[in-house]
């Protein structure tokens, strides 16, 4: 399988997926309060939306986010409620029991051992979407191979950080900027590797 940069390689890619203000914060105060996010919702956000589930095998989601995402999604209608609704949803929680989102799958156990053995055996990208606890557990062990942040023009002032506090520096590489009508930007980066 070819990944974007063409080189060859084995499973799918890892690719973390969100929405951050400008003073880098994922949600305001609140648990939910993403309202920011209508900043730089537009046509071209929800065309990219679209490509990006289109090239999806499953979304991973913390319970936080997974239960935020079902509760809203699992009402809503049109192509992106579609995708969303319809796609593999993988969420890694140790006190789920069960889930009522179509088509879920909770894992319980080593939640790195097990993204890392299903990555492998994936065709097709899948995506985290919010979840910055089990993003900074991702993190932290190399799994996530690409960061596509689109970058709202916001300050929030306070608010939950997108990236949690880490033992060391990690690099980045710029693979794409892509401005928005909106105001907004996408940025694509991808991890250097020591």
């Amino acid at each position: 399988m070819e990944n974007e940069q063409g080189s060859r390689s084995a499973g799918g890619r890892l690719i973390f997926w969100n929405v951050m203000t400008l003073d880098g914060f994922f949600e305001a105060k609140n648990k939910w309060e993403i309202d920011f996010h209508n900043s730089v919702w537009g046509e071209e956000l929800e065309q990219f939306s679209t490509e990006q589930l289109q090239s999806c095998s499953a979304l991973v989601f913390g319970r936080v986010t997974y239960d935020g995402m079902a509760s809203y999604w699992k009402a809503e209608t049109g192509e992106i409620a579609d995708f969303m609704n319809t796609l593999r949803k993988i969420v890694c929680s140790r006190t789920l029991k069960q889930a009522d989102w179509a088509n879920t799958t909770i894992l319980n156990g080593d939640v790195a051992e097990e993204i890392a053995s299903l990555k492998q055996r994936s065709e097709k990208n899948m995506y985290v979407f919010g979840s910055a606890d089990l993003s900074s557990t991702l993190m932290q062990h190399g799994l996530i191979d690409e960061y596509r942040i689109c970058l709202a023009p916001v300050v929030l002032g306070a608010g939950t950080p997108l990236f949690k506090v880490r033992p060391e520096r990690m690099m980045m590489k710029l693979l794409e900027a892509r401005p928005l009508k909106t105001g907004g930007v996408i940025l694509r980066y991808q991890p250097v590797k020591d």
